[in-house]
């Protein structure tokens, strides 16, 4: 089981593929407050729910000083098809290994219709400038997780 960032804490550092397989860093966005979440998969209801209302307030967001990065296990393929569907503006970020997931917290049990799972959970860590974890939130919802992120961050 993965251990959950509080906040003070350096966010771990990581290096993925996004959806045209390109590597981007966390260190790319030194000097920017950035949000990150996790979800399940791409393609489905919920996670499709929340990229939307990422991308939806990215421009809000982005104004504020945050870049937003979305990370699950699938595939670049699989995030390519996902941001084109969807026409999606964040980046997708894929961690089929799930080494970035279990690093922020982001993957061990979690409870799936009354069953006790292993899988994704569904996470946001927000970090400021300097790479420090700001609010870890976990187990969030899909639908209006993006509002109560803006509201708490009263932006």
């Amino acid at each position: 089981m993965s251990e959950r960032l509080q906040p003070g804490d350096t966010a771990p550092a990581f290096t993925l593929p996004d959806a045209d397989g390109k590597q981007v860093s966390l260190a790319d966005h030194k000097g920017r407050k950035v949000i990150v979440y996790f979800y399940p998969a791409a393609l489905t209801p919920g996670c499709t729910k929340q990229a939307c209302d990422f991308t939806d307030n990215l421009d809000f967001l982005a104004g504020h000083g945050y870049d937003v990065i979305g990370v699950s296990p699938d595939k670049p393929e699989k995030l390519a098809k996902f941001r084109e569907k969807e026409e999606l503006k964040v980046t997708l970020l894929g961690d089929p290994d799930k080494t970035v997931l279990e690093a922020y917290g982001a993957f061990g049990e979690k409870k799936l219709y009354g069953k006790t799972v292993t899988g994704v959970i569904r996470s946001t860590v927000i970090l400021d400038e300097d790479g420090k974890v700001e609010r870890a939130l976990y187990n969030v919802k899909a639908t209006g997780h993006v509002a109560k992120i803006i509201k708490d961050l009263a932006l």
